[in-house]
């Protein structure tokens, strides 16, 4: 049984050192891997070609990948957030309409104008909106 007077404060620290590394490392490889299947300027065999790199030689093919890849990656990362913003604001503007009583008589009153409704569906609408 390891006490932690036996277990001395370096070896404590390499070995948190060691975990840090460790799960920087994973990190950087899901990395790779979710921008590598994410490509689309890229065929199935090219990317079947860095997934065996990759595995084959991992600190070497990661590397590779990072130094070559790195501002497509930038890019392709930067186009996905700017799209998903993109989406979510369209969401919301969609969802979020403006239908106030002041816009509900506003328009109201641009049908009353274009002739689509008379004056006294007007004043229903108006007292609807303000009721």
């Amino acid at each position: 049984m390891i006490f932690a007077a036996d277990y001395p404060f370096m070896d404590v620290f390499w070995s948190m050192l060691i975990f840090f590394f460790w799960v920087i490392w994973i990190w950087i490889l899901v990395t790779v891997l979710m921008d590598l299947f994410r490509r689309h300027d890229i065929s199935g065999w090219g990317k079947a070609a860095w997934m065996l790199f990759v595995i084959v030689l991992p600190y070497l093919g990661v590397f590779i990948y990072l130094i070559t890849q790195s501002r497509q990656m930038t890019e392709r990362r930067a186009a996905d957030i700017q799209g998903g913003r993109a989406a979510l604001d369209d969401h919301i503007r969609g969802v979020a309409t403006p239908s106030g009583p002041a816009d509900q008589i506003a328009k109201a009153k641009e049908l009353l104008d274009s002739g689509a409704i008379d004056q006294a569906e007007f004043q229903q609408i108006k007292h609807a909106a303000l009721a």
